[in-house]
C-alpha cells in the first residue's frame, strides 16, 4: 500500500507580537514604551523580552550568526528547540528574515508550522521549548545577535518530519 502525501504550502504573515506571543517575544522598537536616560540624551527601550536559562549551571552567552539564504520554494524538514533556555535572534543588518515555528510539546505536527516575516527591524526571543526552524535569511552574509545558553546539558533537541507531512515555505 502506497502512503499519499500531503503538502502544506506554508506562506509566511507579518511579524507582530501578538500573532508571535505563543511562540515568544517580538522584540522591537516601534510601539514599545522607554524613559529617558543618560541625562536625557538616550531612550531606553526597556525589558523587551527575558533571557530565560536553566539553572543547572547554564549562563547567558551573546554570538553573532552570518546566514546564507536557501533555496526557496523551501521543503520544512526539521524544527528544533531548546529546552534549557530562550533563544534570541536580533538582525545587525536590517533585512527581513523568515521566521517558522511550532506550537511547544514533546513532538511538533507539521500542520501547527507557522511562518512569520520580520521587517529587519524586529527580534525574536523564542521560549524555552518551543520549535522552531533554524535561521532563515534571505539575503547572503546576513547577520544576527544571538542571545542564548552554553553550560551543561543538552540544550538542542531536533526534530525531522516524516516525508509523508511535507510542508514547503514559499518566499515571500
Amino acid at each position: 500500500m502506497q502512503r499519499q502525501i500531503d503538502t502544506l504550502i506554508l506562506t509566511a504573515e507579518p511579524l507582530t507580537s501578538q500573532a508571535f506571543s505563543q511562540f515568544g517575544d517580538v522584540i522591537e522598537r516601534d510601539g514599545s514604551d522607554f524613559f529617558l536616560i543618560n541625562n536625557g540624551s538616550t531612550r531606553r527601550y526597556h525589558e523587551l523580552a527575558n533571557v530565560d536559562v536553566e539553572e543547572q549551571g547554564g549562563k547567558t552567552i551573546i554570538s553573532i550568526f552570518e546566514a546564507t539564504p536557501l533555496e526557496y520554494p523551501l521543503t520544512i524538514k526539521m524544527v528544533e528547540r531548546h529546552p534549557l533556555g530562550s533563544q534570541a535572534f536580533i538582525p545587525l543588518l536590517g533585512n527581513p528574515y523568515l521566521i517558522v515555528v511550532a506550537e511547544k510539546g514533546e513532538h511538533p505536527k507539521s500542520e501547527s508550522l507557522k511562518a512569520f516575516i520580520s521587517n529587519g527591524k524586529q527580534g525574536v526571543n523564542y521560549h524555552k521549548g518551543v520549535w522552531h526552524h533554524p535561521i532563515l535569511a534571505l539575503v547572503e552574509s546576513d547577520q544576527h545577535l544571538i542571545v542564548d545558553r552554553a553550560g551543561p546539558g543538552n540544550n538542542c533537541d531536533e526534530h525531522y518530519f516524516d516525508e509523508s507531512d511535507l510542508v514547503v515555505l514559499q518566499r515571500p
